[in-house]
């Protein structure tokens, strides 16, 4: 055998090992965005959120981005009922607006918009599938919460706003059904 047949023997061998080793090792874990969520839920029932405040379709406005959100983002279909492998139950308890910076005249030039949320996911036996961290805050934060700034002079309203606001919040949601690490 000379030097230039070597190759072409020992290649096809180590590529052969090397797929091989690799199927074997990845034989438990589960592969792409499918194993970031649960594997026993294919559907979820997201009712319309309700709102604790005053300001008009923002529990529709937020229900309607987390849908968007599962469906683009997650394995999961977003269906009409409640007989659905998980119900994803979402509450707006608020939403408050503050100045930022004003000008001379006392108008807002920048102005901060808070939503928080309390979100909870249960089973088909209406169990949660997950419980919630506990983490050491004071009571006045709620677990999910998001803020959006809105600049008037930018040419930004308060719908715009409140919308970056909602689909962040929705985002942040979405993300409570991903696996624990």
């Amino acid at each position: 055998m000379t030097f230039l047949q070597q190759p072409r023997m020992i290649v096809p061998t180590a590529l052969l090992a090397a797929v091989l080793l690799q199927l074997a090792g990845c034989a438990a874990y589960r592969v792409g965005s499918q194993s970031l969520y649960a594997s026993d839920v294919q559907t979820v029932y997201v009712p319309i959120i309700e709102a604790d405040s005053f300001r008009r379709d923002l529990g529709e406005r937020l229900t309607e981005a987390v849908v968007k959100e599962i469906e683009l983002k997650t394995p999961f279909k977003v269906v009409g009922t409640p007989n659905a492998d998980s119900i994803l139950s979402t509450r707006l308890v608020s939403e408050t607006k503050h100045i930022v910076v004003e000008n001379r005249n006392d108008d807002p030039r920048a102005v901060e918009i808070n939503m928080a949320a309390e979100v909870t996911w249960l089973n088909r036996r209406r169990e949660p599938l997950r419980i919630p961290a506990t983490l050491a805050l004071p009571p006045e934060l709620l677990p999910v919460g998001q803020t959006s700034t809105l600049l008037p002079e930018a040419g930004q309203s308060i719908a715009t706003a409140q919308q970056q606001a909602i689909e962040r919040l929705a985002q942040q949601i979405v993300s409570t059904m991903e696996e624990p690490w």
